[in-house]
């Protein structure tokens, strides 16, 4: 494919009009701190179906002939796919079918039920419900919609980028995640595109999960390869293999692409809820992580996408709890004691002394490898960062104590 003009893209923009909204930008001060120049966040995870899926599926959508319309759409989809498709068809008149994994977070399954598709729930990863959805095309004919390989998603991707390139007119730098790539490869070409109409220069910066990063190989290769992944609270981006048309556009258009951990992306959750007041699900905080990671630099105002924001609130708890810990602010502590009175007593006296909260606590004389006159006492306590923890952990030792942190 070659890369979508900024007219097709314009295009797409206008048959957007009255389904998507033009979701704000805040700026963030804590950030641009950070990152030395202005900062601003794209607030997609505010946008219908609340991501930006919603963009590209429209689009998709719209394109089809009335033949194809009558025919139905079919996805699958873990979430944010699959609610986009199910709107998007909603509003066009379309019988939609998204196959869902079993396991799919409630609040993704009832919007996507509660926006009028048929969803089928099968398998334990997506991975069941791409064979089911393509085996149920091949079956009935309806037209199977592919949440980032294909052109016209890509250009409805695109429109983020308008809106980011009218609404910052100074706009250096865009920090976007990239799982299969129609969101980087549609917001690279917008923006790319109307730099140069004015004979200027924008970087794009794309995000990948460390445990599923496909896109460092691939561009090194020059073609698109599969990796190995292992699991990421990143859902939203992992994808173990690029898509083959965002990828020639991204290979040719996107600056650089970097990764981040999930200690990272949960250090990037915790901010965004303390600081911007932004619920955002963990694919779409990549690009906040990549500035908390020191991974990208930038020469001027630059907007991070939060591109999404549909967490499930068991999950987030997790997260956040994850990212308390990542940022040295929780931990929990396992302390062998001797069985003597007085030890819990003194354990707890030297952690006011180091100024640290205690939230949790557990006694036990049941534990792997314990002597008779030992007994293990556990605590999660809240502190201030990652040299607080330390002086915690100090204060202990020099009375005596082995402290060993337990993973969170």
């Amino acid at each position: 494919m070659t890369t979508p003009t900024l007219a097709e893209i314009e295009d797409a923009a206008e048959a957007l009009r009255g389904v998507i909204v033009r979701t704000p930008l805040e700026e963030s001060d804590h950030l641009s701190e950070l990152l030395g120049v202005p900062v601003q966040l794209k607030l997609e995870n505010l946008q219908r179906t609340g991501s930006f899926k919603i963009r590209g599926a429209t689009y998709r959508l719209s394109r089809l002939t009335p033949e194809e319309r009558a025919r139905g759409v079919v996805a699958a989809s873990a979430g944010n796919h699959a609610q986009g498709v199910a709107l998007a068809a909603q509003k066009l008149g379309i019988a939609a079918t998204i196959f869902m994994p079993l396991g799919v977070p409630v609040p993704k399954l009832m919007a996507t039920r509660g926006y009028g598709a048929d969803v089928i729930l099968e398998g334990d990863t997506v991975e069941t419900p791409l064979r089911l959805a393509a085996e149920f095309a091949e079956r009935t004919g309806a037209v199977l919609i592919h949440p980032f390989d294909h052109a016209d998603v890509i250009v409805g991707q695109g429109t983020l980028g308008l809106e980011l390139w009218d609404d910052v007119p100074d706009l250096d730098t865009v920090i976007l995640g990239i799982g299969g790539g129609g969101l980087a490869a549609g917001v690279a070409a917008a923006v790319k595109a109307r730099a140069a109409a004015e004979g200027r220069t924008v970087r794009v910066i794309g995000v990948q999960a460390a445990n599923s990063a496909a896109y460092p190989s691939s561009l090194q290769a020059g073609h698109p390869l599969a990796v190995a992944t292992t699991p990421t609270i990143a859902d939203g981006i992992a994808v173990a293999r690029p898509g083959d048309v965002p990828f020639e556009i991204i290979r040719e258009l996107v600056d650089d692409v970097v990764t981040v951990t999930d200690d990272d992306i949960a250090r990037a959750l915790l901010l965004l809820l303390e600081r911007a007041k932004q619920v955002v699900e963990p694919a779409g905080a990549a690009g906040v992580a990549a500035i908390l990671a020191g991974k990208v630099q930038a020469s001027g105002t630059t907007v991070v996408v939060l591109s999404g924001g549909n967490i499930d609130p068991l999950l987030l708890q997790r997260v956040v709890s994850h990212g308390l810990a990542a940022s040295g602010r929780y931990m929990t502590l396992q302390i062998p004691l001797p069985d003597r009175p007085g030890q819990l007593a003194r354990v707890s006296e030297l952690l006011s002394i180091a100024g640290a909260n205690v939230i949790e606590v557990l006694h036990t004389r049941h534990g792997q490898g314990l002597q008779i006159s030992e007994v293990i006492l556990q605590l999660s306590v809240e502190t201030r960062g990652t040299e607080h923890r330390a002086l915690v952990i100090k204060t202990l030792e020099d009375a005596g104590y082995t402290a060993t942190i337990l993973p969170d």
